[in-house]
């Protein structure tokens, strides 16, 4: 074990471990000074004043920020389920063997990943006359289809091509191939990047405040600037941000559990098959053949 892990990197000395661990004290001292700075800044402006928190505790508030966070997850889900769709489909088409279907999906894809998610969002919904939700939904999709396109492409594309010759080789069909033995292995390796952009496309759904969906992000807007709390901005933004960092949070650890699952399913355990004995009858009933001389 010892040997295998000098293999790979120079096992620090004294030293130079006495240097890392010099290291880790000044960075966790700055840091501590860093969340003192910004706590004395937030004390020294009153942040922490019962006038700018006490419109927290009014049930309209409540409702108005739950109601913010309903249409945040829905404007989300609605946009993760699309985009998983579409970039399923975008990626087919990437890997399609007939060439006007591959430059067509090559051509969608390249041009929705370099398009600005916002621009697009707007040019939806004044160009088009879309209302809000769907103009949100529709260019979150088409953003994040399109990159998740490049990741289920490179995950398919990264499984050992010997598998797919092997399929080929016991006569399965390209679907067949494509859905029983390139997909089930490049779940793993696809799976933290795909988490990756849905954390992605869950943030941007923030952006629907700027074409007046009532977002989560809305929501606080209208609180910090509508009330005469003196303009409790900080409190919003204190309230609002632990919540997106706890639902992308959330999101990371499901995708956690999840690999974990599919690593514990028997059906992604290899299943090592034993040498035949000589006599011993084929799938089919039949004997082995002798090889003719």
């Amino acid at each position: 074990m010892t040997g295998a892990a000098t293999a790979l990197y120079d096992v620090p000395g004294p030293r130079t471990r006495r240097r890392h661990r010099l290291y880790g004290v000044l960075a966790t001292v700055l840091i501590l000074a860093l969340l003192a700075w910004i706590l004395y800044l937030l004390f020294d402006t009153e942040q922490f004043t019962y006038t700018k928190w006490m419109p927290f505790e009014y049930k309209g508030i409540q409702e108005l920020l739950l109601r913010g966070l309903g249409n945040s997850l829905k404007a989300f889900a609605m946009a993760a389920v699309l985009s998983l769709a579409l970039g399923g489909l975008l990626a087919t088409g990437r890997l399609s063997e007939h060439r006007p279907v591959r430059w067509s999906a090559t051509v969608v894809v390249e041009f929705f990943r370099a398009m600005p998610v916002l621009v697009m969002i707007f040019f939806i919904f004044v160009a088009l006359k879309v209302q809000p939700l769907p103009a949100l939904v529709a260019g979150l999709t088409l953003y994040n289809g399109s990159v998740l396109a490049e990741v289920f492409r490179a995950g398919v594309e990264s499984v050992e091509r010997g598998q797919r010759e092997a399929a080929f080789a016991l006569g399965m069909r390209k679907s067949q191939v494509m859905a029983y033995v390139l997909v089930p292995q490049a779940v793993r390796a696809m799976l933290p990047a795909i988490i990756s952009q849905l954390v992605v496309a869950l943030k941007d759904t923030s952006l629907g405040y700027l074409i007046t969906y009532e977002e989560f992000l809305h929501a606080g807007k209208l609180i910090a600037s509508n009330l005469d709390y003196d303009l409790p901005f900080i409190p919003v933004v204190m309230v609002i941000s632990p919540i997106y960092i706890g639902m992308c949070m959330l999101l990371s650890w499901f995708a956690g559990w999840a690999a974990r699952r599919e690593q514990r399913s028997p059906k992604t355990e290899a299943v090592e098959v034993a040498p035949a004995e000589p006599g011993t009858l084929l799938p089919g009933g039949g004997a082995p053949t002798a090889p003719r001389p």
